[in-house]
């Protein structure tokens, strides 16, 4: 395998980290050229002292004196905001971009990455859910491949290697269900944000563990699938798996299905994001199947669990739909964190947003970033009046 240099936009994160624990443990293979962080400048420090990068960009500018002192003599070039983690994707050294940011903020990053003709492993799902169309027309006009990192659209591309000429049929997504399965509305009206934090088998950051908690991430995850293998909404579905060991599926027109199956563990899709074509070695743990005598399978309550019900519903109509989704999602999940809004007025607030905006069947990266702000906006207002 031909040495990679790798930018990771936004490396203090939980994706972040991983990929760079795999970094170190293949140090001929990869080669880190730029870190970001948003707001974590002393990880954001450790790490560059310890893989060397080119550059770093604190986004966050209020760190930026902090991390310059700290790296300036070491000769490894300092940036700051929002602008510079855009165009730092432009780098002539970098042959791949993992974009492990959160949310919204990954979009123009991502742009600017496909417009320098750079390889994408993808972490940051909110960029095809808000602008699935843009993204992928982009890369079809640049040729870049975009490499899926979450565990289930890795699993899908997995299920795919070597059957791309065979069409699909269905692709089922799996969803642990989170840490409220089986539960119904009224048991949920209370819950607190120390108790949907309390994910049952992934370890993940606060945003992307509270939208599992609600199936969100598994709404954003069916939007996000529909782009990246191109198949319509009535080719996904999503199952409820417990154990999170089988982590996706796809059925073929003869009927038969390929599952990927492995331990809860990060790790391993974004090593084959990063290697693909290739399959390095790893001292990951290994699956045992005794342990795990029964694996079971459940449809998803989405009288409860109304986020998954709703995305479905935005990626059916299209447009600006799912942008408006996301946008009222990322401010409920903020709010809740917060203590400002409950778990099941997030659904509230999403619905809402999605009746309200204004929608836009064909939008441009403007009507975007416009139905952006006025999503937040609007789901701002509705977060204060239920206060």
């Amino acid at each position: 395998m031909v040495k990679k240099n790798i930018a990771i936009l936004g490396s203090t994160g939980s994706i972040g980290t991983q990929a760079l624990e795999v970094v170190k443990a293949h140090p001929d293979s990869f080669s880190v050229e730029v870190l970001t962080a948003q707001n974590n400048a002393d990880l954001l420090i450790a790490q560059a002292k310890e893989f060397s990068p080119n550059a770093v960009v604190m986004v966050n500018e209020d760190h930026y004196l902090k991390v310059k002192e700290a790296l300036i003599p070491l000769g490894i070039k300092v940036f700051a905001g929002e602008s510079s983690l855009a165009s730092i994707v432009e780098m002539d050294s970098i042959d791949l971009v993992l974009t492990a940011l959160v949310g919204y903020s990954g979009l123009q990053p991502t742009i600017k990455a496909i417009e320098a003709g750079k390889t994408i492993a993808l972490a940051n799902k909110e960029t095809l859910v808000v602008a699935g169309e843009l993204i992928t027309a982009l890369a079809k006009q640049k040729r870049v491949n975009i490499f899926p990192v979450d565990s289930e659209h890795s699993a899908i591309f997995q299920c795919l290697v070597g059957e791309f000429h065979n069409p699909i049929e269905k692709i089922i997504l799996t969803a642990s269900g989170g840490p409220f399965r089986g539960r119904k509305r009224d048991e949920l009206v209370n819950i607190t944000k120390a108790q949907a934090l309390k994910h049952p088998n992934w370890t993940m950051g606060a945003k992307v563990t509270i939208d599992s908690a609600s199936l969100m991430n598994k709404g954003l995850e069916v939007i996000e699938a529909k782009w990246l293998f191109d198949v319509r909404a009535d080719q996904i579905e999503v199952v409820v798996h417990p154990q999170s060991i089988v982590h996706s599926l796809v059925q073929f027109q003869d009927s038969s299905i390929k599952a990927q199956l492995g331990l809860p563990d990060m790790r391993l899709p974004i090593q084959f994001a990063m290697t693909y074509p290739e399959r390095l070695p790893s001292n990951f743990p290994r699956f045992d199947f005794t342990k795990y005598p029964s694996l079971t399978f459940e449809q998803p309550d989405t009288e409860t669990f109304r986020n998954l019900a709703l995305a479905f519903e935005a990626m059916k109509r299209g447009g600006n739909s799912p942008c408006v989704l996301n946008a009222a999602n990322e401010v409920a999940v903020e709010s809740f964190l917060a203590d400002k809004v409950g778990f099941l007025a997030m659904s509230d607030v999403v619905e809402r947003c999605l009746e309200k905006v204004s929608f836009v069947a064909k939008p441009s990266y403007n009507d975007y970033v416009e139905t952006n702000r006025e999503t937040r906006a609007r789901a701002k207002e509705l977060i204060d009046l239920r206060i």
